[in-house]
């Protein structure tokens, strides 16, 4: 595993450090974080368009974070990503996500959206990223809760125009080696190991779709998210560092009442302040041999930013574990003979033992 990464989308700002790419690097830098996790929706950050087309552009990006000790972790399109399929009852809320000149045209949208992640994949591959991260959008969120009785086709179809959408998408992050990595997140259509399953079987298990595994989503769909990794660890290639709390009440659950953050019984939180077992995690994710990055993504409704980003970077590194390369009682081992096995077992040799004066010949 390699970290600690931080995700800059939600330090990014009108003033400095945080109006530029190089003024948050060099922020960062300074706060021990050894890569970003860079969004594509600011052309003043990171110009997607630039990077898909010219090799020059991406290797001064990349020149420019060494210089302040830092390398890219991967890309975002989680706007872009999201648009990919967005039902109606969202059309005005996404409008911000997206250029005006699409706004009136559910279907220009789709082919912005997806113009956007085939750039970002000829973009990871220029950068010679291993993983990139997005999240799937949504057709069938609405009909999540089944009432009134929902017709069955209607799911069916929603997941197969989102597979059919994303299949050309995979198939140029397949072309660029890169793993096109679903935040499994609550307003998408993946947004758990059952509904990533069936979108994955309508890709034809496509060897580039991925996960990016944040366990504070889980926590908050109360999944277990342990044994999440234990099922989906093959398909795990990137991971957000965030934490969470889960606490019911006579009043509110999962749903959350409308709440807002501060009031709802499942909250984010930073690292370290919720109920995230990241002792566990970072053990499964070494356990399977998890190598893509350990990525800081600041949410929390009590803690400021400042202090959740200064906090993250050693937080990550005191959990992240040098995996042993011998086991630790290998100084107490041994090997044993094919007749010393049968012993300890109490069987007969299989070829009988030569006599003690090491004549062989037989009577």
């Amino acid at each position: 595993m390699k970290g600690p990464g931080l995700f800059i989308s939600q330090f990014l700002g009108e003033t400095p450090p945080f109006s530029s790419l190089d003024g948050i690097a060099d922020w960062a830098g300074e706060l021990g974080y050894k890569a970003l996790q860079i969004p594509t929706h600011r052309k003043d950050i990171f110009d997607l368009g630039k990077a898909a087309e010219s090799q020059t552009y991406c290797d001064d990006i990349r020149g420019m974070l060494a210089g302040h000790g830092l390398t890219i972790s991967e890309l975002s399109t989680h706007l872009q990503g999201q648009c990919v399929a967005v039902h109606p009852a969202y059309d005005i809320p996404f409008r911000r996500f997206t250029p005006p000149a699409v706004w009136h045209s559910p279907e220009a949208r789709t082919e912005w959206a997806v113009s956007e992640l085939l750039k970002a994949a000829k973009a990871s591959g220029r950068l010679g990223l291993n993983a990139h991260a997005t999240f799937s959008g949504a057709l069938a969120w609405p009909y999540l809760y089944p009432w009134p009785p929902r017709d069955d086709d209607l799911i069916t179809l929603a997941f197969s125009t989102l597979a059919e959408r994303w299949t050309p998408i995979l198939n140029a992050f397949d072309e660029a080696r890169t793993d096109l990595c679903f935040e499994l997140h609550p307003g998408e259509d993946l947004h758990d190991g059952t509904s990533f399953e069936r979108f994955l079987a309508l890709t034809g298990n496509h060897p580039r779709c991925a996960i990016l595994y944040d366990p504070s989503h889980q926590l908050l769909q109360q999944m277990d998210y342990l044994a999440f990794i234990d099922l989906y660890h093959d398909r795990i290639h990137a991971f957000h560092v965030k934490d969470a709390e889960f606490n019911p009440t006579g009043r509110q659950g999962v749903y959350g009442g409308y709440a807002d953050w501060r009031d709802r019984a499942g909250r984010f939180r930073s690292p370290g302040d919720g109920q995230i077992n990241f002792t566990g995690i970072f053990s499964r994710l070494a356990q399977y041999g998890y190598d893509g990055w350990a990525v800081l993504e600041w949410e929390c409704c009590l803690k400021s930013a400042a202090q959740g980003a200064r906090e993250g970077a050693p937080f990550i590194t005191s959990h992240m574990i040098d995996v042993a390369a011998q086991a630790f009682d290998d100084f107490a081992g041994g090997t044993l003979t094919d007749a010393e096995r049968h012993a300890c077992l109490g069987l007969p040799p299989t070829v009988p033992e030569p006599p003690a004066d090491g004549n062989t010949a037989q009577p």
